[in-house]
């Protein structure tokens, strides 16, 4: 009954470390600097979210910089070059497109009926 008791003994047999896998989060897109902004709109369920600039600073943990609050075209999501730039693809990649008012300095996302993410995650 207690034989496991005698077979406790020290073995010198050599034992095989497991290691955990990496995750690799190259496979899945990122919204850089902009990550926390992606996860919250990402989460809301709601089909529009307004957010003040304040309230955009305070989860991205920085002040946006000022061509955010002075010109539209850093909302519309194009860089000079013509790629999408890394704030418009936070949410984009969550659904969201954005629609700035820049009087009262707010932003209101709505949801896509058609969310990109979906389509990037199943590449």
């Amino acid at each position: 009954m207690f034989d496991w008791l005698t077979r406790r003994a020290v073995t010198t047999e050599a034992t095989s470390l497991r290691i955990a896998p990496r995750i690799l989060h190259d496979r899945y897109p990122s919204a850089g600097e902009y990550e926390r902004l992606y996860a919250y709109l990402r989460d809301r369920y709601a089909i529009r979210v307004v957010l003040t600039f304040a309230e955009i600073e305070d989860l991205l943990g920085f002040t946006l910089p000022g061509l955010a609050r002075d010109d539209l075209a850093w909302w519309k999501g194009g860089n000079f070059d013509g790629a999408t730039s890394t704030q418009s693809f936070a949410w984009t990649l969550a659904g969201r497109t954005a629609a700035v008012n820049l009087a009262a300095q707010n932003v209101v996302f709505e949801r896509d009926t058609e969310p990109e993410s979906t389509a990037l995650i199943r590449c």
